[in-house]
């Protein structure tokens, strides 16, 4: 099995970015995680991407397609506002993890609204870059019940 992890706008100021909202814990902190997670879920392959640019993140989504067996994502900015990246899960059609570092329904009212939901079979928030490892073992268990 292979997983994409997917990482929206300013996830690559982790621990710089508002510490007491998102920790101290690094993008690399967050990559090797995700790696080791996935390696225990089951996954063969994690590769752990991030952008701050929309299209390149949907440029991404789509090149999962065919080489992927599925995605997790924290499209971060982008949640409460892309329909491309809803678009681009759909069009790809890849069982998909929606994650979250932070508890964004406990937040301010504009984090209220995820359209990339829509294209999600679960979505974990608030359990900080553990949340990861979460959504990998979500990601697996719906892959390995096919």
């Amino acid at each position: 099995m292979k997983a994409l992890v997917v990482n929206g706008p300013n996830l690559n100021m982790l621990g710089i970015r508002e510490p007491d909202i998102y920790g101290r814990r690094t993008y690399d902190d967050l990559v090797s995680l995700c790696r080791d997670a996935g390696g225990q879920a089951g996954f063969d392959e994690v590769e752990v991407v991030q952008s701050n640019h929309e299209g390149d993140l949907i440029d991404m989504i789509q090149q999962a397609y065919g080489r992927y067996d599925g995605i997790v994502i924290n499209p971060a900015a982008y949640t409460h506002t892309s329909v491309g990246l809803l678009d681009a899960l759909k069009a790809v059609s890849l069982p998909a993890v929606e994650v979250h570092i932070s508890e964004v329904d406990a937040r301010e009212a504009f984090r209220q609204v995820s359209y990339v939901r829509g294209a999600c079979f679960a979505t974990v928030t608030g359990e900080g870059l553990e949340g990861y490892a979460h959504a990998l073992r979500l990601l697996a268990a719906r892959l390995s019940a096919r």
